[in-house]
């Protein structure tokens, strides 16, 4: 699964690499060393001519839910799956978006039940794009709620020594692809839902301080050992 990552570079930098033409403003981006499900997070879709960075909060609400509490439950989407559920169905054909880290937390699991937080980034230590869908959700009193999900797959070798599941991240090529709005094929955009190449990434250990989600600072990312 993926139930907690980074998102502390430049708001620039953000801007160059995913071409977003259309941004809230920037005094509104708050970088953080410990994003968390229900946390609103950066993301980018388009809206069929230009990509839009925006929040949205982490947690999928499907519009036909009674409660938004529904959203906890729903942080992250097995790419397996995704036809079958009533839940992401129609937003795998129609609402994908890219959920921007520049790295994600995971707790590997030790023959005593103990478990050791590490932090995986990219070896180059560069953004990268976890695919997402997202839905709008209107409540009794008419508010819109704009959430998404992390769609997650089999772990590579690399990340079955820490956990059997991991995000889908998305090679820089296939990002424009996952966000166009015009493809509803589920046949095909399966083929984006593979886990990353192992070569492309390192792991190490972190802080416990990670474990909860009110410690947000950079010791967090720190490396023990």
């Amino acid at each position: 699964m993926c139930g907690r990552y980074t998102l502390f570079a430049e708001f620039g930098d953000i801007m160059d690499r995913f071409a977003i033409e259309a941004a809230i403003q920037e005094e509104l981006f708050n970088p953080s060393y410990n994003v968390a499900p229900s946390h609103s997070v950066i993301s980018v879709i388009n809206d069929g001519s230009r990509n839009r960075l925006g929040y949205l909060r982490w947690g999928l609400i499907p519009p036909w839910a009674k409660d938004e509490k529904i959203g906890y439950k729903m942080i992250n989407a097995r790419a397996e799956t995704l036809t079958e559920k009533p839940s992401f169905r129609n937003a795998y054909k129609n609402k994908r978006c890219l959920i921007i880290a520049d790295s994600f937390y995971e707790w590997k699991r030790h023959p005593d039940k103990t478990k050791t937080p590490m932090r995986i980034k990219l070896k180059t230590g560069g953004l990268f794009a976890m695919a997402g869908l997202w839905e709008q959700w209107r409540s009794p009193k008419g508010e819109s709620i704009y959430s998404c999900t992390v769609i997650t797959t089999s772990a590579n070798t690399f990340m079955k020594e820490i956990h059997d599941r991991m995000p889908v991240i998305l090679m820089p090529n296939d990002e424009k692809v996952w966000l166009d709005p015009s493809i509803h094929d589920p046949n095909y955009l399966d083929g984006f839902l593979k886990p990353l190449p192992e070569e492309l990434m390192e792991a190490y250990q972190v802080s416990s301080l990670v474990n909860s989600p009110k410690n947000n600072s950079p010791n967090l990312i720190e490396k023990i050992c």
